[in-house]
């Protein structure tokens, strides 16, 4: 799979039965690229001179500078065109290829149509089985952003599955939606209240301050779907849901009620994410892990000097009525403010005489016991370990274990608590100082040394995290967990690739209870009430007891079962609602059901549930997936979908993370209008980046776009991200790189605008794609290799094999119907036989017709365009591509793989010529003397049969087959392959003496390079200093310049017996 994700490929140099495409590596597609781009260069420069008056020569050499700086002007479409109404394509197509023209129109006709909707045509989804439908949710983006490169990978692959389904004639549902994102939208309006009118949200008060998030949402809240529609995405925008929708609000509701009820979430007190910033527990998924080699000085807000971190500190305990201590050692050392004991492993000798004895705090009055359990790491430090229940995950486990005491020392600002002596009132990183400080002060310091260590830094508030107790609601995830693994595990649920199969056991299998409060405004808030009895008989309530909680659809409800549960009569019930809102991901656990209008037993929620597919990243597999797995389990007792496909992650071009402080997040839009370096670098103000981060975002941009973003298209763009897709992989993308997928369209246009020259005005395509028996082998050849597109493309997308599906496509019309199959034709076509131009014309346009089809699903836009542009086969033809059958292999049953080989052979045959040709560097227009000399009649033969294809694109004047004659004098000669050399006439066709010159002089260029590159690579520090990337690319270079340089010296060698 190595090379699948570059999506292109020649044809096989082998010939045979390829099962795929030869693909080309990413240094050759560049090349490509970098040729089409001076293709379509040198094009705009012609279309541009043949539309200027003829000047003098003067005037030329006048005028030369002015020219190299100019523009080509941008096409757009100006027809006036009511939105919604049909593009106007009666008019001659452009020159040229352009993303504004071609996208323009096109995607509010569709939506205009009805052409999304599943109940297009008049079909019923209540009464459609479930194998003639398709249905898939939208991974919800949160309202708060724009999108960016990883979420244009999601709509791309997304779509291409959609609309590939569309067209086989499915009912599909694409639903789309938006996550009210609790904590980012919350801290994105409270940065907004204060910028602009120095509020907090406790100024407001939580109803004003709600009302002014809706305000934001919307006057912001539609940027999103206004990209998705960029995109192309062909969702359902009628059934557009957003998680805080009245629907939504109350399938929420009545989830939490209902496993509530059945006690699958309950209260508890347990260790939390706490972000002393935001004022609230986060989750797992908003904590960036920070890796440090060692001591880091990182900004943390609310100090002025940054805090350290990636110290380990030891200090001396003195244990109880004795002369001796235990040494342990902590990365974080005011939480000793907070232990409760010393743990020693059981086994461990230094310790055993200590096994039930005390240690003294120096700070307090307070006697912590020495403990032993086999979780402690004897190699590790001293082996003596202190315990801080109440502010370390691990030390929890112990201390719940054990029964420790649990100490709160840090409050939910990051202060510690007043019962700290001279510490209380400190922030948490100044009380660092000051417990260090003491410690050296008693005598109980023993030193610090750098640690490797993970910071855990709140994604929103860039704070520290800390690990605080804290009353909160949870999912009781234990059976619902082993009812999602039993699905995988039986096959009910299919993941893919299945190398996350493992992932999700290992999470599933050790999966804690899930933390659903969160301590904001925004959002879904907790229909839950703590319940105060009027009756002195009963006690007053602990809000942690569970026993005093009750949830409700409303409060009245809510009284109504307190009453029952303490046996009283309602009046006696007061209640108060839970401030907490639930975490986000709740709302999104059940998002595949509540969008139909779950728990009601809606139409939609008939047809619509279970769906078909998930598709989203691998990095939420078990924060949304698995979620929604359980819940769906659980609640209505159905799987979500039955499959689930886990795109890679995008990462730049250097394989990095994307990330707002290295600058290389981008924007779709961008990438498909193309934008400046300074509107990159305008748009990093957005991101709350400090000076630091903010000047290397600046310097990462300048480095990968010093010249901006080019214009690419929507469709380019989506044909990069869907080739690039391989299973399993990462994507390290080349903004660069799609530029080459939009000279690709540029082929695809002036190929079809070629082909409809070609097939002339008055052409009318047979009913049917059908052959006449009249075909020559070129065109049989043509129709062959469309037939294995066919196979590849459906092979590709029912096996999530992207790459396969734009390998396959990228070869058949680049490779196959460009660079061949127009080229051979064309003494066809501007001939005078009328039959075989007839025959051809139908071969030609069978494949226009399926070749636009096989590429729209990826392709939207310019497939559309050009479809449009085709006459149909019958007058009731599907009005638009994207509702026309996608071609099946059933249909397309053409195949010849001996006819292929023999084409291949011959092509291979043309190469060698032309490769010939450009080593001597002969003139394209300059027809020579060819000499086949082959290693059998049966060889000889099948060459015969292509001469007319040799003698055009090789540009030979005459071919001879030698079978035992040798060619004659004056011949440089390369060899086919086994069966075949070919030899060209030189002698008496170019100057000797003059071309002995050219080849000498690139020689001595080439010389000079490689060994400057050599001399580079001796240097002694060259491979410790040189990055490896670069030493990689010199190697590659060396290689291609030593093999060049053997080729000329070859050719040298060649004329030299001419003079």
């Amino acid at each position: 799979m190595a090379d699948n994700e570059n999506g292109g490929g020649e044809p096989s140099a082998t010939g045979g039965d390829d099962s795929q495409p030869k693909q080309k590596s990413a240094k050759e597609l560049a090349k490509e690229a970098k040729r089409l781009e001076k293709l379509e260069k040198f094009k705009a420069k012609q279309d541009k001179q043949a539309q200027q008056p003829k000047k003098a020569e003067g005037e030329k050499k006048k005028d030369a500078k002015k020219d190299v700086d100019k523009k080509r002007d941008v096409i757009t479409y100006n027809i006036p065109t009511p939105k919604g109404e049909k593009k106007d394509t009666s008019g001659e197509m452009p020159n040229a290829y352009s993303p504004p023209y071609v996208e323009a129109a096109w995607y509010d006709w569709w939506v205009q149509q009805g052409y999304f909707k599943p109940e297009y045509g008049g079909r019923d989804g209540t009464k459609a089985k479930y194998e003639d439908k398709f249905v898939i949710v939208i991974p919800p983006p949160n309202v708060t952003g724009t999108l960016h490169l990883g979420h244009a990978l999601t709509t791309a692959v997304q779509d291409t599955l959609v609309r590939w389904y569309r067209m086989k004639g499915r009912m599909v549902l694409w639903n789309p939606g938006c996550d009210h994102a609790g904590i980012a939208t919350q801290v994105v309006v409270e940065k907004k209240l204060w910028r602009e009118r120095q509020l907090t949200r406790h100024d407001l008060g939580r109803e004003k301050f709600v009302e002014e998030i809706w305000k934001w949402k919307e006057d912001k809240g539609d940027r999103i779907y206004t990209q998705l529609k960029r995109l192309g995405g062909s969702y359902d925008w009628d059934r557009a849901c957003f998680t805080m929708d009245p629907k939504l609000c109350h399938a929420v509701e009545e989830a939490f009620v209902r496993l509530h009820s059945r006690k699958l979430i309950y209260r508890s007190v347990r260790l939390v994410n706490w972000s002393c910033t935001l004022n609230s527990a986060i989750s797992d998924i908003e904590v960036d892990k920070k890796e440090i080699e060692g001591r880091t000085l990182l900004a943390v807000p609310g100090y002025k000097d940054k805090v350290e971190f990636g110290v380990l500190i030891s200090f001396a305990y003195k244990v109880c009525d004795s002369d001796e201590e235990i040494v342990v050692a902590t990365t974080r050392i005011e939480t000793m403010l907070g232990d409760t004991a010393v743990a020693v492993h059981p086994e461990d000798d230094r310790y055993k005489q200590l096994h039930g004895k005390f240690v003294q705090h120096p700070f307090f009055d307070r006697k912590l016991p020495i403990i032993c359990d086999s979780f402690v790491d004897m190699a590790f430090g001293t082996g003596a370990v202190k315990i801080t229940p109440a502010h370390d995950p691990n030390d929890y486990d112990v201390g719940m274990r054990l029964k420790l005491p649990f100490l709160t020392m840090i409050d939910n600002n990051g202060n510690i608590t007043k019962d700290c002596a001279e510490f209380s009132g400190m922030k948490r990183f100044d009380a660092r100082k000051a417990v260090l400080k003491a410690l050296q002060d008693k005598g109980l310091y023993r030193g610090t040394k750098d640690n490797p260590m993970v910071v855990p830094m709140c994604s929103r508030s860039k704070d520290v995290i800390e690990p605080l107790l804290k009353p909160q609601w949870y999912v009781n995830c234990k059976e619902m967990a082993a009812a999602s693994v039993k699905a995988v595990r039986e096959g009910e649920l299919r993941i893919l690739p299945e190398n996350h199969i493992k992932t999700w056991y290992q999470w599933l299998e050790n999966c804690r209870d899930w933390c659903i409060s969160r301590q904001l405004w925004w959002g879904h808030r907790i229909p839950a009430y703590f319940i105060t009895v009027d009756d002195p008989s009963i006690p007053e309530g602990d809000p942690a007891d569970n026993a005093y909680w009750v949830s409700g659809r409303s409060e009245e409800e809510a009284r109504k079962a307190a009453a029952e549960n303490f046996k009283v009569t309602e009046d006696k019930i007061s209640l108060r609602q839970d401030e907490d809102v639930l975490d986000t991901w709740f709302s999104s656990a059940i998002f595949p059901f509540s969008i139909f209008g779950w728990p009601d037993e809606t139409p939609d929620l008939q047809a619509y549930y279970p769906g078909h597919l998930l598709e989203t990243g691998h990095d939420i597999l078990f924060f949304w997936v698995a979620r929604m797995v359980m819940f769906g389990l659980t609640l209505l007792g159905k799987l979500p979908f039955p499959e689930v496909y886990l795109h890679a992650m995008v990462r730049d071009s250097h394989g990095r993370k994307m990330s707002k402080s290295l600058g290389n997040i981008v924007d779709p839009v961008d990438v498909i209008t193309g934008t400046t370096i300074e509107a990159l670098n305008e748009s990093l103000q957005s991101y709350n980046l400090d000076e630091k981060e903010y000047k290397k975002a600046i310097e990462g941009q300048k480095i990968d776009y010093p010249q901006g973003i080019p214009e690419c298209g929507t469709d380019a763009l989506r044909f990069a991200l869907v080739s690039y897709t391989a299973q399993g992989r990462d994507i390290n993308l080349d903004v660069l790189r799609v530029q080459g997928y939009r000279f690709f369209c540029n082929k695809l246009w002036n190929a079809t605008k070629f082909a409809l020259m070609g097939l002339g005005a008055d052409f009318k395509p047979t009913p049917t794609m059908q052959v006449s028996g009249k075909e020559s082998e070129l065109d049989r050849w043509i129709l062959s290799r469309m037939c294995q597109a066919v196979e590849l493309c459906n092979k590709g997308m029912e096996t999530y094999d992207f790459p396969m599906v734009t390998t396959a496509i990228y070869n058949f019309w680049l490779y196959e119907l460009c660079d061949w199959y127009l080229e051979c034709i064309k003494p066809v076509l501007y001939g005078t036989e009328e039959e075989a131009k007839a025959v051809c014309r139908n071969v030609l346009y069978s494949c226009l017709d399926v070749g636009l089809c096989l590429l729209h699903p990826i392709m939207p836009f310019v497939t559309e365009e050009l479809f449009q542009h085709l006459p149909r086969r019958q007058a009731d033809s599907p009005p638009s591509i994207c509702i026309t059958p996608y071609p099946m292999p059933a249909d397309f049953q053409l195949r010849d793989t001996a006819l292929e080989a023999d084409v291949d052979f011959a092509q291979n045959v043309i190469k060698t010529i032309r490769s010939i040709r450009a080593d001597y560097m002969l003139v394209p227009k300059m027809k020579i003397d060819t000499y086949l000399r082959c290693a059998d009649d049966a060889t000889i033969s099948t060459l015969k049969k292509y001469e007319t294809l040799v003698s055009t694109l090789a540009n030979t004047s005459t071919v001879h087959y030698l079978r035992e004659d040798m060619a004659p004098a004056g011949c440089a000669m390369l060899t086919v392959n086994a069966h075949c050399e070919a030899h060209i006439m030189l002698k008496g066709v170019i100057d000797v003496e003059k071309e002995i010159s050219k080849l000498e002089t690139k020689k001595d260029s080439l010389g000079k390079q490689l060994k400057k590159l050599q001399d580079a690579a001796a240097v002694p520090t060259y491979e410790t200093k040189v990055p490896e990337e670069v030493r990689s690319q010199n190697a590659e270079k060396m290689h291609h310049l030593s093999t060049e340089m053997d080729r000329l010296i070859t050719a040298l060698s060649t004329l030299s017996t001419m003079q």
